[in-house]
């Protein structure tokens, strides 16, 4: 029996001279994981994307999972489905049998109870719905609260025993007189207030209020697990300790199967992609560029070969002296770029393989794919130098892919930074939810079940439907027998804001300028030491290194000026150059650049 092979995670190497480096947190650990992990139990909708993406389709590759666990997030997605599907039950349950008990008097409720749960559904979940949908939500949520509150008004006081001394005094007073009395009443008169009052027996009335009362205790202890959850095995304290999860142990042999499968794609240097989404994972794509530019011999250098492994050699010393902390700042300094990463990785289409196990993940097969992609000008497969630098507790991930090839006298540097944007604000403010349910009084506790209590129906059964259709789409979907296929969607930016802060937004900034700038000398000295020119490569990258006003002198070339994202700056250097994606910075776009 063959034991999966779980790639090693790239180390930080501590330079020489340098403070030794702590070491890094493990994603299965880190805050970012955490924090998704509690968004399974706030959102429905986001755990039903999770669930469909990793476990109901098995056939696709998981997408690279950057300073998190999807395999973790999926196990509470499951949990948390699993909870929710009980709770769901046992309240419908409620429904059935008081509605029977209390000779249909239930019934009445059933109605705005479902109106109340369709409101959330037809305002929808984006942030801003058009106005149709805000005006049609705003009715069918307050004909729902109207209709519910006129029925239990009346339930109240028919369980009080109130109409019915009146309306028999005046049955029989209009007996008496002989006028205002019918054999056929009419409609106003059937549903009036007093006649349907008179209608329910008392006991019928408590017994219903029974029955809420029950509901509003499910839905109180049903929240209360969660809260009790978040304290315990998703605090701080506990989540590192991924072996004593209880939603790692769930006995589904499904879960186990694809919790592997996982584990071994998820941070593989082997990076198999869909073609339409193949940076699917690291984030929006943010100022992506290519550079080409005409190899010139320098007259007075001796040329050596120049191989793209040799220039992506010049480049990792450089890249990692930015974990080295600046001579004065003391060895406990914290800045991020002491745990940058540095590996390689090769993309590889998903398309070709006949099982999701064919996947060549294996330490042999990624270092025979290495070896020959590094050197091909690529098409389908491609090879990346991958820097990674997680910040903010891994909820803000850069991630910038260098990938260098020289062909017909012409080197081209390709850069695409990626930028994880940080973990949604609901679902970090999970801790501070949870802790005043915890901490609030009796009387707020009751007041926040109470008042989920007349959409529980709808609600509940609404989870049902959505729980059958799952199981119907994974017994007839025929995913397991599918063809392999790339990842749709990333579960990590699933849960993610557009934006992040002011800081992070400075951040990102000085870790893409960073690691730009390195890999820019890093060519440079690889061009010198060849025997190249470099003027002309160095104006370059001033050119579409940013959008400022840049004047100065550029070594070994005239003086140049650049102003602008689409300015030029004049020089001899001219012929058998090119620039393209320097212009129009993607910040904001997704991984595929839409």
């Amino acid at each position: 029996m063959s034991t999966a092979y779980v790639p090693q995670q790239p180390q930080p190497t501590t330079p020489a001279g340098a403070p030794p480096t702590p070491p890094p947190t493990p994603p299965h650990a880190s805050e970012a994981t955490r924090l998704l992990c509690a968004g399974t139990y706030l959102d429905s909708g986001y755990r039903d994307r999770v669930i469909e993406e990793l476990h109901l389709n098995e056939q696709r590759i998981v997408a690279p999972s950057l300073g998190f666990d999807a395999a973790r997030v999926l196990a509470h997605a499951l949990r948390a489905r699993r909870q929710e599907l009980l709770w769901a039950g046992a309240i419908i349950g409620l429904w059935v049998v008081g509605s029977a008990v209390s000779a249909g008097l239930l019934f009445f409720f059933l109605w705005p109870s479902v109106l109340l749960a369709l409101a959330p559904w037809i305002r929808g979940r984006g942030e801003q719905p058009s106005l149709p949908r805000r005006i049609a939500a705003f009715l069918v949520r307050w004909w729902g609260r109207s209709f519910f509150a006129v029925v239990l008004v009346l339930v109240v006081v028919a369980g009080f025993g109130g109409g019915s001394d009146d309306s028999s005094s005046y049955g029989s007073s209009s007996s008496d007189y002989g006028y205002g009395y019918s054999d056929s009443p009419s409609v106003g008169d059937v549903f009036s207030p007093s006649n349907i009052t008179d209608a329910i027996k008392p006991w019928q009335a408590w017994f219903t209020l029974a029955v809420f009362a029950l509901i509003a205790w499910c839905v109180h202890v049903q929240r209360h697990q969660f809260s009790r959850a978040l304290a315990a095995e998703l605090s701080p304290q506990r989540f590192p300790d991924a072996a004593s999860d209880p939603a790692e142990q769930a006995e589904n042999p499904r879960f186990q199967r694809l919790k592997q499968r996982i584990r071994v794609e998820q941070h593989a240097p082997l990076v198999m992609y869909h073609e339409a989404r193949p940076f699917c994972g690291a984030g929006a794509a943010y100022a992506t560029w290519v550079l080409a530019v005409e190899l010139k011999p320098d007259k007075l250098e001796k040329q050596q070969p120049l191989s793209n492994a040799a220039v992506l050699k010049r480049i990792r010393p450089l890249l990692e002296q930015l974990r080295v902390p600046a001579q004065y700042a003391g060895p406990g300094v914290r800045d991020r770029l002491r745990w940058l990463e540095i590996d390689e990785c090769v993309f590889l289409p998903a398309e070709g393989l006949l099982t999701r196990d064919q996947a060549p993940y294996t330490p042999q097969a990624f270092e025979e794919h290495r070896a020959r992609a590094v050197e091909e000008g690529a098409e389908k497969r491609r090879h990346f130098l991958r820097i990674r630098v997680g910040g903010w507790e891994e909820e803000l991930v850069v991630t910038v892919f260098v990938r260098i090839h020289t062909q017909g006298g012409m080197l081209m540097l390709e850069i695409a930074p990626h930028v994880l944007t940080p973990v949604r604000a609901d679902f970090k403010d999970a801790d501070r939810t949870a802790h005043r349910f915890r901490n609030n009084n009796v009387l707020g506790k009751a007041a926040g079940a109470v008042v989920l209590v007349p959409a529980s129906a709808g609600r509940s059964f609404a989870q049902l439907g959505r729980g059958l259709v799952y199981v119907w789409r994974l017994l007839t979907g025929g995913h397991a027998g599918a063809l392999p296929d790339g990842p749709a969607l990333s579960v990590r930016e699933l849960g993610s804001v557009h934006a992040g802060s002011l800081f992070q937004e400075m951040d990102v900034a000085r870790y893409l300028k960073s690691v730009q700038d390195r890999v820019a000398n890093g060519v440079r000295a690889a061009l010198a030491e060849a025997g190249y020119e470099t003027g002309e490569f160095m104006q370059k990258i001033v050119n579409i290194s940013n959008g400022d006003v840049h004047i100065g002198n550029i070594s070994g070339s005239n003086n140049s000026v650049a102003a602008g994202m689409q300015s030029a700056a004049s020089s001899s250097y001219s012929s058998g150059s090119s620039v393209s994606g320097g212009a129009a910075p993607q910040k904001g776009a997704d991984s595929n650049g839409q």
